[in-house]
């Protein structure tokens, strides 16, 4: 058994770095649109800011529309899109594409309960002082609503590299490639077994990570 995991060793350190490749590029661009999509459909719900019911319901529309579809096959059906952003249908830089998108929408959706969850007086009191939407934005709704946006982001990593381990099916790479081609196609099940576990730690991280995260940010 041990000899067997040695033989791969490389392949599985390739893996791994596929797997960060894909998860952290897609997370990056997941809370940077996602945020920027939760603040918007906060504040067209919110009539403290600029309440546009069809700007919301639109991009609520869509979110709920690529939410609503299996990953696996989301996957499938944007690799045609892969192709004309990145050039290719295969790989980690094909399966990027799928995933940011994965990423965008979960978190839009995410943010949209942090910034909704923040005091409604708060943002009155300080709207009264004659501060602008801008700056309410800048110096209320986002400090409020940090803590909870660190806990979603935690979550979003988290559902973002078990998406990861799909790609394998598609020849995306990642530790979920690796499973699938020595553990399923060639029964060497102790590859799958340290792929697993490999998840398992990377998850575990994340989440201790993003615990420590919560607190520091709590206490400031």
């Amino acid at each position: 058994m041990l000899q067997s995991i040695l033989k791969v060793k490389g392949d599985i350190l390739v893996s791994l770095g596929q797997t960060f490749y894909m998860v952290i590029i897609s997370v990056v661009i997941g809370i940077i649109v996602g945020t920027l999509l939760g603040l918007l459909l906060y504040t067209t719900e919110n009539p403290l800011f600029t309440r546009n019911k069809v700007v919301n319901k639109i991009v609520g529309v869509i979110l709920n529309i690529i939410q609503s579809i299996p990953f696996l096959i989301l996957m499938v059906l944007l690799l045609p899109l892969s192709k004309l952003i990145v050039g290719t249908k295969i790989g980690s830089k094909a399966v990027l594409v799928p995933l940011s998108i994965a990423a965008v929408a979960f978190f839009a959706r995410l943010s949209e309960a942090s910034f909704s969850d923040v005091s409604r007086g708060v943002i009155e009191a300080f709207i009264s002082t004659g501060a602008s939407k801008a700056k309410v934005i800048i110096k209320i709704l986002l400090p409020e609503a940090l803590p909870s946006l660190i806990r979603n982001i935690t979550v979003t990593t988290v559902t973002i590299l078990g998406f990861s381990a799909m790609a394998g099916l598609v020849g995306g790479g990642g530790l979920g490639d690796l499973a699938y081609r020595y553990g399923y196609q060639r029964y060497q099940s102790e590859i799958m077994i340290v792929c697993v576990l490999i998840l398992i730690v990377l998850v575990q991280g994340i989440q201790a990570l993003g615990e420590w995260g919560v607190k520091k940010v709590s206490k400031k």
